[in-house]
């Protein structure tokens, strides 16, 4: 078994945004050289999540962020605002609900997805970020 190592950078807007990084993780299998295995896609950070969604503008620019904001608003006065006297208590608490890693097989150095199934990062932080994801590439 090899063990490879990929990296990427995204930049994201604030509040919810959701970006497709379906490209960029087959790109990263691809780069591994590996040809069957799994890939665990990572962020490290506590304010960003990895997750999968038929990637089409009704469900990201509307139906995952109402839901979001239905389970945990940004406009709330968390317990996290006052112990670091920053606003971003939500975008921590919906991290925390999606996850900061999902991982996904691969054979012949192609993702296994569903038809409409796509990887996505979702920036909950309530500021703009430039984001580093980690590929970490298992197989043969």
């Amino acid at each position: 078994m090899t063990v490879v190592l990929e990296t990427f950078e995204i930049k994201t807007k604030a509040y919810c945004d959701v970006v497709n990084i379906t490209p960029q993780v087959q790109s990263a299998v691809e780069r591994s050289g590996l040809k069957d295995g799994i890939i665990n896609v990572h962020i490290a950070g506590s304010t960003g999540a990895i997750s999968t969604t038929e990637y089409e503008p009704g469900i990201v620019k509307h139906d995952i962020k109402d839901l979001l904001e239905k389970l945990i608003p940004y406009d709330k006065n968390y317990a996290h605002h006052k112990t670091w006297h920053d606003h971003n208590g939500a975008g921590h608490l919906r991290s925390f609900l999606l996850k900061t890693s999902q991982t996904f097989p691969f054979k012949n150095e192609e993702l296994i997805l569903g038809s409409w199934q796509n990887v996505i990062f979702v920036e909950n932080d309530e500021k703009p970020r430039h984001r580093e994801i980690y590929c970490s590439i298992i197989g043969e």
